[in-house]
Order: structure tokens, then C-alpha cells, then sequence
């Protein structure tokens, strides 16, 4: 059976074994006092039926690529000679076979008896998940059945069940991120193994690309990525430069000025650029604010291209200024009103007001929220993969064409590539340098936010 099989039959279970404790939790109050709600009691049967069930055959799913490997590899011996060097080969074939991408030889032993061996351990795996499966939903609704009764306290229990799928829930993100930190870790470490992380840090000449062969010309790249960082902060302070004043004054004119009918029509307005897809900005830039700096500069006498700092980061200070409007709007308006009419009470006028008392009492979250756009600038993708140069320039002059950590990345991991080379390697130190920054970012944010916020009644 498929995935989607075995959920829905799960699924189904869990509903009736609702069903039933809630029925029967019904016919219980008529006679005595409980000690939950009746809802209680269907939602305990639900959690019970679902989760154990459903964890497993996530779980079994996962893992049953390996299993049917193991099995084939154990099995494979007896009816074929195989080398364990070789494995890998047969295996990958028997994988294509039985998936039609090569066709069946019927006078190739390998296809003919490594295929029933496949096929069999795929049977086996299939069979053992649904006995397995069926064990545990017997099971989950033996014990859901046995609980159903006046004296069971389901609500502790099934609040207790939720409080650990939660925890679990927790789990799984906290070791998400640092399964993404050590895969990145890794590969870059191998990459510091040939590159000295001194030039890779503080180099000035960033050129990849080496040479397949050692008598080519450039067989030795130049990693040093400090023109590649360089472009990355003179792009995310061009879009800054756009995106803080643009949306800090939107959120002050939608919190303090703007009536409400206004702010109901306006805001979602402004939040619809926090939807438009990046490859759309992309396209903006590449099309139209990229030719008309060049042509500016072209009735001014000056020598510009259409890949320029300057038209990346106005288009991605566009697609930035939601995030700091939104925030910022939202911080502004938490802002309590005793500490407005207490302004007012002392003279002072509203601009004086917005200036002198919600500002700072909101400076918190607007920082944060800042910091959380600056984070987004650093890692954005496709505006500067389609609009910004691939040429390592050092230069903060914001009309000359840059790179970025991000553009690079995409450029050295683009096609068939072998990961072990320097070249390719060079794309996860890049990305551990940008993981890192962004971190950072965050935990500065979180320390302003903690330093500066002040309790309000």
C-alpha cells in the first residue's frame, strides 16, 4: 500500500474510535459525574489511534529504502556472483529495471534472478510494514477501547499526549537546523582541508574556476571571497537605504495618520509585494530599472551598465519594505494609548508626540524588524542571479557591477558536479558564511529587543 493508503485508513480509525469515546462519553453523564468533557474523551481515543500509527509508518517509510537495500545486498550472493565492489552497480541497474527505465533482458541473469530477489525484498519489506502497522492500531484500539469508561481522567491525558507531540514537534525543527549546519560544516571544512581559510576570508581575488587538467592554464583557482562579501553588503545597504525610510514611514502614517477605512485598504495593498515571487522583482530589474540607469547614465556622460549595484538593490528594497512597514505598523500600534494622551496632556503636538514617545517605546520591535529585513537582503536569490554581475568586483561604488554569496553559490553548483573539488566545495563555505551572518543578525536583534523593551501598563 502507498503512504496516502495507510493515512487515510488511519485517518478513518481515529475518527470512529471519536466517534465511539465521545458517544460513550455521553452515555456516562447521564448517570454519573465525569472527570472531562465528553469531547475529551473522543479527542484522547483520536490521539491515541493516529500518532503511534501514523509516526510509524512515517518513520518505516524513511527507512525502507534502506531495509530493501540490506536485504538485496544479503540475499544477492546466493544466487548471483556478485563482488561486493560491484554491488552498487548491479544494484543501481536492478533500481532502473524494475522502474522500466531500462528495459528487461530476459537473457541477462542479472535482470532475470537480481530481479526476483529485488522484487522479493520488496514484498518482504511490504509485508512486514502492514503486519507491523495492523499490530499497532490493534493495539492503540485495544487500549483506547479499555480507557473509555467514567472513571478515566482523559483530559490530563490527552493534554498530556499533546504537550509531548508538541515536544516532538520542537525536536524536529531544532534538529533540522543543525542537520543543515552540519551538512554545510562538513563540506566546508573539506573545502578549508584545500584552501587556507585566511585567503578564503581576507583574499581580494575571487576567479573559481579551475582547470580539469594540470597543464591548463588557471589550474588553480583564487578563493578570496572578500569581493564576493563586498558585493553582498554594498547591495543590502542599497536596498536598506530604500526599504527603512520607505517602510518605517508607511507604518507611521498607517498607525497614527491614516483613519481606519484607509489603513484597511492601503495595508493589504502594500503587503501584496511581500507576495510577488522573487524571479517577478528579477524580471523588474533586469528589464527596466537596469536599462533605464544605463540610459540615465547615458544623457549624463557616464559609462554605466545595466548590471549595477544600484539597480538590484532599489528593486530588492521594493520587495524588503513589507517586512519593515508590517512589523513596524504592528509595534507602532501596540504602542499603548495612556502613553499618547499623556504626551497630549503635556502640550505637545502629535508629530512631537509619535517623535518623542511612540518611537522610542516601540524601537524595540522596529529594530528587529530591520534586522530581519537586513537578513532577508543578504540571503535573497534570484534578484541577483538575474539582475546583478557574475564579476568579482571589490568596489563600493553602487553603479559598477557586483556579485554576491548568493549569485555565487548558484553559479558553482549549477550542472553535473563532482564534490570534491574546490571549486564546487567553495559554494558551502560561502553558504556557511551567509548561515553564520544571518545568525548573528538574529541573535544581535534578540539582544536589542531584550536590552531596550520596557513593560507597559
Amino acid at each position: 500500500m502507498s503512504l496516502s493508503a495507510y493515512f487515510v485508513i488511519n485517518l478513518i480509525l481515529a475518527l470512529l474510535l471519536y466517534l465511539y469515546g465521545r458517544s460513550r462519553a455521553i452515555a456516562f453523564s447521564s448517570s454519573r459525574k465525569l472527570f472531562a468533557t465528553k469531547g475529551y474523551f473522543g479527542l484522547h481515543n483520536l490521539l491515541v489511534a493516529f500518532v503511534p500509527s501514523f509516526l510509524f509508518v512515517l518513520i518505516y517509510t524513511l527507512a525502507e529504502p534502506g531495509m530493501i537495500r540490506y536485504l538485496v545486498q544479503s540475499a544477492l550472493p546466493s544466487v548471483l556472483d556478485v563482488e561486493p565492489e560491484s554491488f552498487q552497480f548491479i544494484y543501481n541497474e536492478l533500481l532502473n529495471v524494475h522502474a522500466e527505465i531500462i528495459p528487461f533482458d530476459a537473457s541477462n541473469t542479472t535482470h532475470t534472478l537480481g530481479l526476483a530477489v529485488y522484487v522479493g525484498a520488496i514484498n518482504t519489506v511490504s509485508i512486514s510494514k502492514m503486519l507491523l502497522f495492523g499490530s499497532i492500531v490493534l493495539i492503540a484500539t485495544m487500549y483506547a477501547l479499555y480507557r473509555t469508561n467514567p472513571s478515566f481522567n482523559a483530559r490530563v491525558h490527552a493534554e498530556l499526549m499533546i504537550k509531548w507531540i508538541l515536544m516532538l514537534l520542537s525536536m524536529i525543527s531544532v534538529i533540522t537546523t543543525f542537520g543543515i549546519l552540519l551538512s554545510v560544516l562538513f563540506e566546508s571544512i573539506r573545502f578549508f582541508g584545500q584552501v587556507s581559510i585566511f585567503d578564503f576570508l581576507f583574499g581580494t581575488q575571487w576567479s573559481p574556476q579551475t582547470a580539469i587538467r594540470e597543464d591548463q592554464v588557471g589550474s588553480s583557482g583564487a578563493f578570496g571571497a572578500v569581493p564576493v562579501f563586498g558585493g553582498t553588503l554594498l547591495i543590502a545597504l542599497v536596498a536598506m537605504a530604500v526599504a527603512i525610510p520607505f517602510g518605517l514611514f508607511s507604518a507611521i502614517f498607517l498607525s497614527e495618520y491614516a483613519k481606519s477605512s484607509t489603513k484597511d485598504i492601503l495595508k493589504p495593498i502594500l503587503e501584496i509585494l511581500a507576495g510577488i515571487p522573487t524571479v517577478v522583482y528579477g524580471y523588474f530589474a533586469a528589464l527596466v530599472i537596469g536599462p533605464f540607469i544605463r540610459e540615465l547614465g547615458d544623457n549624463l556622460g557616464w559609462q554605466l551598465t545595466s548590471e549595477s549595484a544600484l539597480a538590484v538593490g532599489l528593486v530588492m528594497g521594493v520587495m524588503i519594505i513589507p517586512f519593515v512597514s508590517s512589523i513596524s505598523s504592528d509595534v507602532i500600534s501596540a504602542v499603548p494609548m495612556s502613553l499618547r494622551e499623556g504626551s497630549y496632556g503635556c502640550g505637545a503636538t502629535k508629530s512631537e508626540t509619535i517623535r518623542n514617545v511612540v518611537l522610542p517605546a516601540a524601537l524595540p520591535g522596529i529594530i528587529a524588524g530591520v534586522l530581519l529585513a537586513v537578513s532577508r537582503a543578504i540571503g535573497e536569490t534570484m534578484i541577483v542571479v538575474m539582475a546583478a554581475g557574475l564579476a568579482a568586483n571589490l568596489t563600493f561604488n553602487p553603479l559598477e557591477p557586483v556579485t554576491t554569496v548568493t549569485a555565487q553559490i548558484v553559479t558553482l553548483l549549477v550542472g553535473d558536479q563532482e564534490f570534491d573539488s574546490a571549486k564546487t566545495l567553495a559554494a558551502f563555505a560561502l553558504g556557511l558564511v551567509l548561515f553564520v551572518v544571518t545568525l548573528l543578525l538574529n541573535i544581535y536583534a534578540l539582544h536589542v529587543v531584550r536590552k531596550y523593551r520596557e513593560q507597559y501598563e
